[in-house]
């Protein structure tokens, strides 16, 4: 397959992800597109991609969103660790080895939220507080740093959002803000171009039928089915992220 039918397939299958379930593009994307394509370009391409997937799941879902989880539980935490994650971005000589050890763990969360989510009749319970402050502050550090801090994210909202439209639309809107936060730096630097701009263009016309297959999906699961998805797909993009990072690094 040519570089471009690469991309356009690795889009396609990535925002289906994110379309039916609110998240796991960046973190699907990256790890299958780092094995052809540098990470930086990746995210120069996707994140502005992924904006428009956002924003367009906000619009679907708006009354679903449920403002006052975003605006006291989850934004500020998450922005803290955004500034943090995006210093180490942009100071740090070496952050290679953060891959493995982010991917080890989003394995472990997510076989303890499968276990969790495996039993229907046992909701599962909120984190602590000390818990979903360090699991949210690095959830931002890792956004900031890879654009990718979804399941840390996810991990606290799953136990917090049990109805599906209201996850998917809450994450979306979290999403947006935080991407935009994260492109001026990729502006900055350099990252972000006219060139890089029209890559993301012609990544409309797989993200338009990732969102239909998503949608598709998303609609034909019930809440213990979906519980389920989530805590899966963690599972396999830990697991993704952890081997493409262990072969980079041997």
């Amino acid at each position: 397959m040519s570089p471009p039918g690469l991309l356009a397939a690795i889009v396609f299958l990535s925002f289906l992800v994110e379309a039916a379930a609110g998240f796991g593009s960046m973190v699907v994307a990256l790890t299958l597109g780092a094995m052809w394509f540098p990470v930086n370009e990746l995210l120069a391409w996707l994140v502005p991609v992924n904006m428009v997937l956002s924003a367009y799941l906000v619009a679907r879902g708006w009354g679903s969103i449920r403002w006052s989880f975003l605006a006291r539980r989850m934004v500020p935490l998450m922005a803290l660790g955004l500034g943090l994650g995006t210093l180490v971005a942009t100071r740090a000589a070496e952050t290679s080895w953060l891959k493995p050890v982010f991917g080890a763990f989003v394995m472990a969360v997510a076989a303890w939220q499968l276990q969790g989510a495996l039993q229907p009749n046992v909701a599962p319970a909120a984190l602590p507080g000390p818990a979903r402050v360090a699991a949210l502050v690095g959830a931002g550090v890792i956004h900031g740093i890879f654009a990718t801090g979804g399941p840390l994210a996810v991990f606290v909202s799953a136990r917090e959002l049990t109805d599906k439209a209201a996850f998917r639309s809450t994450l979306s809107m979290l999403w947006l803000v935080l991407n935009a936060l994260v492109m001026p730096r990729l502006v900055m630097d350099g990252a972000v171009s006219a060139g890089t701009l029209t890559t993301s263009g012609w990544m409309l016309g797989p993200l338009a039928l990732g969102i239909g297959a998503g949608e598709w999906v998303h609609h034909r699961l019930d809440e213990a089915r979906f519980r389920v998805v989530v805590a899966g797909l963690l599972l396999v993009a830990g697991a993704v992220l952890l081997t493409q990072s262990l072969r980079g690094a041997s």
